[in-house]
C-alpha cells in the first residue's frame, strides 16, 4: 500500500471527531415490522435509506449485516451497495459484517468482494472468521493492506457457543482466542496511531483481564443495548484497551425509527455515554 491512509488512521480520526460509536444496520424481519414496513425489497430500501439519511453525517462507523441484504437476492445486494457508497461518501466508515472465512482462492475471492477498491461492495473493513486457522486469512490480510482497509477477526464473541472453540487450550497452554489476539498484535506492530487489524470482543463478557487485549488495533464490541451491556460496562470489560474499543449498537438505536429525529437522538445519546465512560476510565 502506498499513498493512502490506513484503516486504523481513518478509524481513530473518525472516532475522535464523531464519537466512539458503531451503529449496526440489521434489517431483520421483526425490525422491519416494528417500523411498519414489509419484509420485502421496498421495506429494505425504506429502512436502509432512512438510517443512512438520519445518521451518515454524524456517526463514525456503520456495520451492515450482509446476510439481511443477501436474503433478498441480487436486489437486496444492490440496496447494500448503494448504502455502502452513500455512507462512505458522507464521511462514515463501513465495517461489512459478513464473517467470511475460507482457504486459498476462495478466501481471496471473498477478500476481493469487500476489500478491493474497484468492488461495488468495497468497505473500510470486513469481519472474518479465523477458525480454519489464522493463516487462512492471509489473502484478506494482504488485500486489506494493499487497499488501506482493515479486518475484524472473531476472537472472543458474545454468543455462549463460542466458548467451546475460543476458550479451548492449545498444546502450548494458550487458548485459541489468545492465539488469535497474538496474531493480531503482530499484524499491528509499529503502526500509529492504531493498527488496522482488529478483534471482535463481546461487551457482554465481563472481566477479560486474563486476556491481553492490547493488540494496538481496534476492538469491535457488540452487545451494547438490547444484548444487555451498557456503555458504563466498557472500562470493566476492556481495561486499559478501552480507548481502542469500537462499541456497536444496533437495536438500541434502530428501534427508535422510522423517525429520523428519534434515530439521531438515540445515536447521540449512546455516543455521549460511551465517550463519558471511556474518558472516565
Amino acid at each position: 500500500m502506498s499513498g493512502q491512509e490506513t484503516f486504523g488512521t481513518r478509524l481513530r480520526r473518525a472516532m475522535d471527531e464523531r464519537g466512539p460509536l458503531c451503529v449496526g444496520i440489521d434489517p431483520h424481519a421483526t425490525l422491519l415490522s416494528a417500523w411498519g414496513l414489509g419484509d420485502d425489497i421496498a421495506g429494505l430500501q425504506r429502512f436502509t435509506g432512512t438510517v443512512v439519511e438520519a445518521l451518515a453525517g454524524s456517526v463514525a462507523v456503520f456495520k451492515p449485516q450482509s446476510a439481511f441484504f443477501e436474503r433478498f437476492g441480487s436486489r437486496g445486494v444492490a440496496v447494500l451497495e448503494q448504502a455502502v457508497a452513500e455512507l462512505r461518501s458522507a464521511g462514515a466508515l463501513v465495517v461489512m459484517d459478513a464473517k467470511r472465512g475460507d482457504i486459498g482462492s476462495t478466501m481471496a475471492a471473498y477478500a476481493e468482494t469487500f476489500l478491493h477498491r474497484d468492488s461495488p461492495l468495497f468497505s473500510d473493513a470486513l469481519t472474518v472468521s479465523p477458525y480454519l486457522g489464522y493463516g487462512s486469512l492471509k489473502p484478506a490480510v494482504d488485500l486489506a493492506r494493499e487497499n488501506g482497509a482493515g479486518l475484524f477477526v472473531l476472537a472472543l464473541t458474545s454468543n455462549p457457543e463460542g466458548a467451546e472453540v475460543q476458550h479451548a487450550v492449545r498444546g502450548d497452554g494458550r487458548t485459541v482466542a489468545a492465539t488469535v489476539l497474538g496474531h493480531l498484535a503482530a499484524e499491528n506492530a509499529g503502526e500509529t496511531p492504531l493498527g488496522s487489524f482488529g478483534a471482535v470482543v463481546g461487551a457482554t463478557l465481563g472481566d477479560l483481564s486474563s486476556y491481553d487485549l492490547a493488540i494496538n488495533g481496534p476492538l469491535l464490541a457488540p452487545g451494547i443495548g438490547a444484548q444487555g451491556a451498557t456503555p458504563a460496562d466498557l472500562p470493566g470489560v476492556f481495561g486499559a484497551a478501552v480507548r481502542d474499543v469500537v462499541p456497536n449498537v444496533s437495536r438500541g438505536v434502530l428501534r427508535h425509527g422510522p423517525d429520523v429525529a428519534g434515530l439521531r437522538e438515540a445515536a447521540e445519546r449512546f455516543a455521549d455515554e460511551i465517550r463519558t465512560a471511556v474518558e472516565g476510565a
